[in-house]
């Protein structure tokens, strides 16, 4: 029975990324935050989060934005070192080969906590528009607001 066991769960365990990517969502542990709409997960996975736009701050060729430090910090205390479930929509990778998702920490909606706080513009690039209304009035409130990068 042992015999049987020990390579499935090898295999398993070896080949994580690829089944959890096929699934509508799975969670994994963030091991670095690249900037305020993209971290990495511990298997090695870059993560584009779905829905928003964080102002740049390691593009080669444009200048650190507005917020953008601001940004990255926000996301950092939010899931560096966390247990994220990420949640995806139609199409799960980019041209980059990013894994596109929601992402959610303890009870927090991530994407939609940076555009609440200012820290993010919504970005929705079909087919991918599941929350698009939602992030729409959050964007509302906090230019209302004169939040983040509406100030």
């Amino acid at each position: 029975v042992y015999a049987c066991i020990i390579p499935l769960v090898f295999l398993i365990f070896f080949f994580r990324p690829y089944f959890c990517v096929h699934s509508p969502s799975y969670s994994a542990r963030v091991t670095e935050v690249i900037d305020g709409d993209t971290i990495l997960l511990d298997h090695g996975e870059r993560v584009r989060c779905l829905g928003i736009d964080t102002p740049e701050t390691k593009h080669p060729d444009k200048p650190i934005g507005h917020m953008g430090k601001e940004a990255a910090e926000f996301q950092r205390k939010l899931v560096l070192g966390k247990l994220v479930h990420l949640e995806f929509d139609v199409l799960k990778r980019d041209v980059y080969d990013r894994l596109l998702a929601y992402v959610w920490v303890d009870g927090i909606f991530v994407n939609a906590r940076l555009v609440k706080e200012g820290y993010a513009k919504i970005l929705f690039i079909p087919p991918n528009l599941k929350y698009k209304g939602y992030f729409s009035e959050l964007e509302v409130q906090a230019r209302k607001a004169k939040t983040g990068i509406w100030k």
